[in-house]
């Protein structure tokens, strides 16, 4: 796939060392459950990649696709300020990606980022890599490496 958003998390995960390489799909995967559905997987198995907004910053949560982010737990657990939803205009600028695509690594600037314990359930997920037909598979434990997130109850 020709498409920018893919290229640059394409060379991220290359820069990284990611062993995974990125996938296009021939039908959208925008939700976890189009993604689990296109791949075969559980949907647990799949990162959702949420960007909020705390006091203006963005918090990017890396969440399982069988999971609801408690804001107010999350925010608590790490002593951010209330977290809110980000607009998709708020996510395209801090991530250069739109939503439905929006992948844990190829930012403009690295984003606080936070991983849901779950995702460590299973042996292979998968996560957006830019564009809302590609994916790439990653571990959990590589997850943590490529993003330096940090791990956390989401729910």
């Amino acid at each position: 796939m020709d498409h920018p958003g893919v290229e640059l998390v394409s060379q991220a995960l290359g820069a990284l060392g990611a062993g995974g390489a990125v996938r296009v799909l021939p039908d959208s995967a925008r939700t976890a459950a189009e993604a689990a559905a296109a791949l075969g997987v559980e949907i647990g198995a799949i990162v959702n990649s949420l960007v909020f907004e705390a006091d203006g910053q963005p918090v990017l949560i890396l969440t399982s696709g069988s999971h609801r982010v408690d804001v107010e737990l999350v925010a608590d657990l790490h002593g951010l300020p209330p977290l809110r939803r980000a607009t998709p205009e708020f996510v395209r600028t801090h991530t250069g990606q739109a939503i439905g695509g929006v992948a844990p690594v190829g930012h403009p600037d690295p984003l606080h980022t936070l991983i849901d314990e779950a995702l460590g359930e299973h042996d292979e997920i998968w996560a957006a890599a830019g564009h809302p037909h590609a994916v790439f598979p990653t571990t959990y434990d590589e997850l943590i490496v490529l993003t330096g997130g940090t791990t956390t109850k989401v729910g």
